[in-house]
């Protein structure tokens, strides 16, 4: 039996917020420790985000299934149509919006336990076709890799692997891998070392979609069983707590 719906939703804004905490947070550290490294702020970034994607997920994987990504959730709708699993729209419409809503307290709360102001629009401008290249290619493994471990049973270990991936990803694709609609809106909040300006957020978000939509299509060619809800992510003993 999955929680009320108002739980799950309280899970996916809290959760996509610390994210961005962590995102945010991490590269307004690394830039005051590591001044003039961008290498050295870069790796700084990634290993805490990747450890903190990891941990939230296993804190509130058993509520929401962790998704704390649209994409993510568009895609666990879209492909549980097929076997009347999934999300339903009332329920993706609400997860969407929590999670666009806490991505930007997240960005808002970083700032502010920097010292900064709550809101500082980004100036990074991250416009051009390499870097939209990167996002449909991050989004691909990521939605790839997600549903992969859902339908083969093997959701015990997507804290560990969709850490390891966001963080690894953030070196293989040019645009350092955002995978993420609801955080890349939220990013634009900060003008820091994570940031992106609002003018670049439209470009990332459609290849984000485009990503998401190839990742989907790889997942039924190579997966096409019927599967388990993404809702089931990171939750596999769930039931076996209960008998």
């Amino acid at each position: 039996m999955r929680p009320e719906l108002w739980r799950r939703v309280v899970a996916e804004g809290l959760g996509t917020g610390l994210l961005v905490t962590v995102v945010v947070g991490s590269g307004i550290a690394a830039a005051e420790l590591s001044p003039g490294d961008t290498g050295l702020q870069l790796l700084e970034n990634s290993f805490a985000t990747a450890l903190g994607l990891a941990v939230l997920i296993l804190m509130l994987g058993p509520v929401s299934g962790a998704h704390f990504n649209p994409v993510v959730s568009v895609a666990d709708w879209w492909l549980g149509r097929r076997n009347g699993g999934g999300l339903s729209l009332r329920d993706l419409s609400a997860y969407v919006a929590a999670q666009v809503v806490g991505a930007i307290a997240g960005a808002m709360l970083a700032n502010v336990m920097f010292g900064q102001a709550a809101v500082s629009w980004s100036t990074t401008h991250r416009s051009a076709g390499h870097l939209w290249i990167g996002e449909t290619v991050a989004t691909a493994g990521l939605i790839l890799l997600i549903f992969a471990l859902v339908r083969s049973g093997r959701a015990a270990v997507a804290p560990a692997a969709v850490g390891a991936y966001i963080g690894a990803a953030y070196w293989f694709t040019s645009s350092t891998s955002f995978a993420n609609p609801a955080v890349t809106v939220g990013r634009a909040f900060s003008d820091t070392f994570a940031g992106i300006a609002p003018g670049s957020v439209p470009g990332f978000v459609f290849f984000q979609v485009i990503g998401a939509v190839v990742g989907a299509g790889l997942v039924i060619v190579l997966y096409p069983e019927l599967g388990d809800s993404a809702e089931e992510f990171a939750v596999p003993n769930l039931e076996l707590r209960r008998e």
